[in-house]
């Protein structure tokens, strides 16, 4: 199938909105990437460009899901890092577009965030590759 997103039951988040919710609370954009599992245009994001300490977090319900320190520049055009804080995101197969990768989503809504990839850099080994859209970044006082 070529949209097969997952390969096992469909998962319970404790933040659950209706799609009329989500619709009221999200961009178009942010609601297309979070809930429907797009992808944003890369290079597009002014995220990309952040450089200041700071958490990003989902931009459907405000979880934290990666320090600013983790953020590297990939050349990718997303906003990459090589570690979420523990426990922030989870992950499940998506075999869309006649490939298998890892799509990383937001442990507390569900809301698709992007994939990873074993392409990173040290310590993981990991590129956590992320729509900018689905993150709101708050920089660090101090």
């Amino acid at each position: 199938m070529l949209f097969r997103r997952e390969t096992g039951p469909e998962a319970v988040f404790p933040v659950q909105r209706s799609e009329a919710e989500w619709r009221a609370a999200l961009s178009p954009e942010a609601f297309r990437v979070l809930r429907q599992h797009g992808t944003e245009r890369p290079g597009t994001s002014p995220l990309n460009a952040e450089k200041r300490p700071g958490i990003f977090a989902c931009a459907g319900c405000g979880n934290p899901l990666f320090d600013a320190a983790a953020k590297y520049e990939s050349g990718t055009g997303w906003p990459s890092f090589f570690a979420p804080i523990e426990g922030a995101v989870g992950t499940r197969t998506d075999r869309s577009f006649f490939m298998t990768r890892t799509e990383v989503h937001c442990a507390r809504c569900g809301g698709h965030l992007g994939h990873v990839f074993p392409d990173g850099p040290a310590p993981t080994g990991l590129r956590y590759c992320m729509n900018g859209v689905s993150l709101a970044f708050t920089p660090r006082e101090g």
